[in-house]
């Protein structure tokens, strides 16, 4: 008997994760895409997407740290959600400053929430599936730096910012498939 069959909560976790991530995966690329569009410009609807990309997070933040009770310490992922919380006032009050000052909030979130996701996927190992969301979260810290990096440049742009969610959505879909094993007990 394997120790995923042998635990139920690992089973009813990763069952709960794996929708999730199927559901991460959808909005990152969608979103994405709608960004893409505006990507040019702080307009409203740029804006509305900056601030709503956080907000998500913090929303599947808090459904994973439900899941994940009954297989370890979701402190984490409450780090994470108040992390996501102020990023998303942060971005809404930098678009006021243009391009580089969101970028530099952006990147700095997306190095918090890239160790934490990093972090979270190391402590879940066992459950399977993790490896995507682990090599996700050290490309998300690469890619922060390379956000406030970027907010210099003589053309700050968006698109990084929107070409940023794709990989991860993938990431998000990859881990799911994976998590099929465990979701299923065997």
């Amino acid at each position: 008997m394997s120790s995923i069959a042998a635990s139920p909560g690992i089973s009813g976790t990763a069952s709960a994760l794996r929708r999730l991530y199927f559901v991460r995966f959808a909005f990152a690329i969608v979103w994405a895409l709608a960004m893409f569009t505006t990507a040019s410009n702080l307009g409203p609807l740029a804006v509305t997407l900056l601030v709503l990309y956080p907000l998500f997070d913090v929303a599947a933040a808090v459904i994973d740290a439900r899941a994940s009770r009954a297989t370890g310490s979701p402190a984490l992922l409450y780090v994470n959600i108040a992390v996501s919380l102020i990023t998303a006032i942060g971005v809404a009050i930098a678009c006021a400053s243009g391009i580089p000052a969101v970028l530099r909030v952006w990147g700095a979130w997306a190095i918090v929430a890239g160790l934490v996701q990093l972090i979270v996927g190391v402590t879940r190992r066992k459950m399977g599936g993790q490896w995507p969301l682990i090599i996700s979260g050290a490309i998300s810290v690469l890619a922060g730096a390379s956000f406030i990096l970027g907010a210099s440049a003589a053309n700050p742009a968006l698109t990084n910012a929107a070409g940023y969610a794709i990989p991860g959505g993938i990431f998000f879909l990859i881990s799911a498939f994976r998590l099929g094993r465990a979701a299923k007990g065997n």
